[in-house]
C-alpha cells in the first residue's frame, strides 16, 4: 500500500510541474484550460504597455492570482482610488442589481418617473412614463444626449435630475443607443430616493465592505447626490477586486454580493454603440476577441476593467483621465488585450 502511494504521489508531482499548455484529456473532444500565462509574451505585453505615454497602471489577474502589477509614467501606486470616469457605469450597475435583489427597486422594468416625479417637467412628454431602470440601464431612454457636446451645458444646470428629465425624446424608450450620462445620473438619483441614503453609503455597505476595498467620496450634483455614472474613485487594485467579482460570478470569498442572474443580464447584448460598433448590455461593453468573449468597462481616457470569464482573466489599466480625446490610445489598450494578454493566458505558463 505504500508504494502504491508513493506511485501516486511521483505521478501528482510530475503533472504539477509539467509546463505544456494543454494536459491530456481523456476524452479527445474536451479541450483542458491551460493555467497561468506564458512569460515571454506577458513581458512582451508589458514593454508594450509601458511604451503608451497615456497608460499609468496595469493588472492583470488569472484565477486571481496577480500575474503582473506595474506603475508606468509616474502614475499613482496601485493602491491609491484614481477617477476611472465612466467605468463608473458598470459599478453603478452593480448597485442597481443589488437593489433589485434586495427587493428596493422591482426589477428592470420598475418606471423611473415614480421615484423622480419631484423633478419631472410640468408637462412631461408621455413617453417619460414608459421609461424604465433598463432603459436607463441600457442608455435605451431615448431622450436627448447630456454626454459629448451637450456635456458643459448639463453638468452647469442648477439641477441635473431635472435637466435630464426634461431633454425631449429623439428615440423611443428601448430603441436606439445614445450614450449619456445623464442616464447613469437618474439611477443614482432613483437609487438615493428608494433607499433613503446615497448612492456613496450604498456602495460603501454593498461593495466596498464586502469586497474589502476601499470607496472615498467622489462629486455630488447641487441637490447632493452622488454623481451616478462618472468622477468616481477607485484604485486599480480596488478595480481589479470589481472585476473578479463579475468574474467569480458575483460571489468572493464565499460570500454572494451581486447575484449571478444579474451578471448575466448584464452581459446580455441589448444595444450596439454607433461609434465603436460594440454591444452593450447594463453598463458593460461586450465584444470578442480571438474567439474569447469580452466583457469590459470602459472609462474616458482609457480606465478599463476586462474580464475574459473563459480564461479566467481579470485586467485593470488606468490611463490619464485628463486627456485629449484620442481613440488611438484606446485601441492600444485593446490591442495588449487581444494581440498580447489573451494569447499568453491562451498559452499558460
Amino acid at each position: 500500500m505504500g508504494m502504491m502511494r508513493f506511485a501516486f504521489l511521483c505521478l501528482l508531482s510530475l503533472a504539477a510541474c509539467d509546463s505544456a499548455p494543454t494536459t491530456a484529456s481523456p476524452h479527445p473532444s474536451v479541450a483542458v484550460r491551460a493555467t497561468g500565462v506564458d512569460a515571454a509574451a506577458l513581458r512582451a505585453a508589458v514593454d508594450s504597455a509601458s511604451r503608451l505615454p497615456r497608460l499609468r497602471s496595469l493588472l492583470v489577474l488569472r484565477d486571481g492570482e496577480t500575474m503582473a502589477a506595474h506603475v508606468f509614467n509616474d502614475g499613482p501606486p496601485l493602491d491609491r482610488p484614481v477617477n476611472i470616469k465612466s467605468a463608473s457605469k458598470s459599478v453603478m450597475s452593480a448597485l442597481i442589481g443589488i437593489a433589485i435583489e434586495r427587493g428596493i427597486l422591482t426589477g428592470v422594468d420598475q418606471p423611473v418617473l415614480p421615484l423622480l416625479r419631484a423633478d419631472a417637467p410640468r408637462n412631461p412628454d408621455p413617453r417619460l412614463a414608459r421609461l424604465t431602470v433598463g432603459n436607463l440601464l441600457s442608455m435605451q431612454a431615448g431622450l436627448e444626449r447630456t454626454s459629448g457636446e451637450n456635456y458643459g451645458r448639463w453638468v452647469s444646470s442648477s439641477n441635473w435630475v431635472r435637466y435630464a428629465l426634461s431633454r425631449p425624446f429623439v428615440a423611443a424608450p428601448g430603441t436606439d443607443m445614445l450614450y449619456s450620462t445623464g442616464s447613469t445620473h437618474l439611477l443614482s438619483a432613483a437609487l438615493t430616493r428608494a433607499t433613503g441614503r446615497s448612492t456613496l453609503a450604498n456602495a460603501r455597505a454593498w461593495l466596498g465592505e464586502p469586497l474589502g476595498i476601499t470607496i472615498p467620496p467622489w462629486p455630488v450634483d447641487p441637490q447632493g447626490v452622488y454623481f451616478g455614472g462618472n468622477e468616481m474613485r477607485l484604485s486599480p487594485r480596488a478595480l481589479a477586486r470589481f472585476g473578479e467579482l463579475y468574474r467569480r460570478g458575483g460571489e468572493i470569498d464565499g460570500r454572494r454580493i451581486v447575484s449571478a442572474k444579474w451578471i448575466e443580464q448584464s452581459w446580455t447584448p441589448r444595444t450596439v454603440s454607433p461609434w465603436s460598433g460594440q454591444a452593450y448590455g447594463f453598463g458593460w461593453f461586450l465584444t470578442d476577441m480571438r474567439g474569447h468573449a469580452v466583457r469590459f468597462a470602459w472609462g474616458y481616457g482609457g480606465q478599463m476593467v476586462y474580464v475574459v470569464s473563459d480564461l479566467g482573466l481579470t485586467i485593470v489599466m488606468t490611463s490619464d483621465p485628463n486627456g485629449a480625446r484620442d481613440s488611438g490610445h484606446i485601441d492600444s489598450l485593446h490591442h495588449l488585450v487581444s494581440d498580447l494578454l489573451v494569447p499568453a493566458a491562451e498559452r499558460g505558463a
